[in-house]
């Protein structure tokens, strides 16, 4: 910092420390925030929820769903992959009593 002189003028023993000067430059701090960055995402996502009874009974049930059609894409071929899926889609229908998918309704 620029003050650093005029303080070592008022501490004597300051006289003989040599100073490094530290890079401040813009995205010097990015590896830190990205690793942030879901986290932020789920903050973004939970700003919606005011009373915490209704957060909590919608995560309740939002997790098992959301584990239920989440594959792991990365290690399914394309076709392996549509399988599943369409397997998982039939059970979902079938335990919900669904006859037809939402986008067909419109």
């Amino acid at each position: 910092m620029r003050s650093y002189p005029a303080a070592k003028v008022e501490i004597p023993e300051l006289a003989g420390v040599q100073h490094v000067f530290v890079k401040a430059a813009a995205r010097v701090n990015s590896r830190a925030e990205n690793s942030h960055q879901p986290t932020r995402e789920r903050e973004r996502r939970m700003r919606g929820f005011r009373d915490s009874q209704r957060t909590r009974a919608f995560l309740s049930s939002f997790g098992p769903i959301r584990q239920h059609f989440a594959l792991k894409r990365h290690l399914l071929r394309a076709s392996l992959y549509r399988k599943h899926l369409a397997a998982r889609f039939a059970s979902w229908h079938k335990l919900t009593n669904v006859t037809q998918s939402p986008s067909t309704a419109w």
